[in-house]
Formats: structure tokens, C-alpha cells, sequence
């Protein structure tokens, strides 16, 4: 009896032990969200007499809420970047699901390399399209 009653209590310490290590080893992401305001409007090249404009609502993800503050600053940078690849994008790339994902992959790599020159890392993890309209 004796025995089993040390036995458990060897088994119940190795338990309590093991689960306080690997709280320590389990890091946690804390993702954050940087939105730009107002959504971004432009026009792109149509293939009509008229032109086409397009609305999105930009959501940029990173790993650390420090880095909303560094994205907040270079605001008005990214937000130019993603303006410039959307004007000269045709009417077809716009309207087109792949085109879609194309544009928000090339709005994507142009911000991180931007983030890459103006503070030596790219912050950005995803960058998602919330709202994407156009005509």
C-alpha cells in the first residue's frame, strides 16, 4: 500500500511538472489588425468609354500589436503603393477571382518590401481584402 501510495505521488508530481514546462515552451502568436481608413478608391483601365474605379478595405496582419504603430506612421507610403498597382491594373484583372488574389498578392509583396526599406523587416504576416467592390 505504501508503495502505491508513492507511486501515485511520483506519477502526480512527473504530471505537474511536465505541464509546467511546456506552458513554458508553448509560444503564443498575438496577431494584430491594421485597417486602413478611409477605404482606398481608385480608378483602373477599363475597356469601356468610361472609367472603372475600385473600392477595398485593407486589413494588414502582423504578429506583434507593437507593430501597429509602425504600420500607423508609414500609412500614407503603403497606402500610395497599394494605389499605384491598383490604377494600373486592367478591367478584366479586377473583375476576375485569380486577378483579385494576384492584385492582393502584388499589394502584399510591394508593403513588406516598403516595411523592408523603411524599418529593416517585413511587419506583415497576410493582408486581406474585407471589401472589394467595383464597376
Amino acid at each position: 500500500m505504501k508503495q502505491f501510495a508513492l507511486l501515485l505521488l511520483l506519477l502526480a508530481s512527473c504530471s505537474m511538472s511536465h505541464s509546467a514546462f511546456a506552458a513554458k515552451d508553448d509560444v503564443v502568436d498575438t496577431y494584430a489588425y491594421y485597417g486602413f481608413t478611409p477605404d482606398i478608391v481608385t480608378n483602373y483601365i477599363s475597356n469601356r468609354k468610361k472609367l472603372g474605379f475600385v473600392k477595398i478595405s485593407v486589413e494588414l496582419m502582423v504578429k506583434a500589436p507593437e507593430d501597429l504603430v509602425v504600420l500607423q506612421h508609414h500609412d500614407p507610403l503603403l497606402r500610395a503603393a497599394i494605389l499605384e498597382i491598383l490604377g494600373a491594373q486592367t478591367e478584366d484583372k479586377v473583375k476576375s477571382l485569380v486577378g483579385k488574389e494576384e492584385i492582393r498578392r502584388e499589394c502584399y509583396e510591394a508593403v513588406n518590401r516598403l516595411l523592408q526599406q523603411e524599418v529593416g523587416k517585413p511587419l506583415v504576416v497576410n493582408m486581406l481584402f474585407t471589401k472589394y467592390l467595383y464597376d
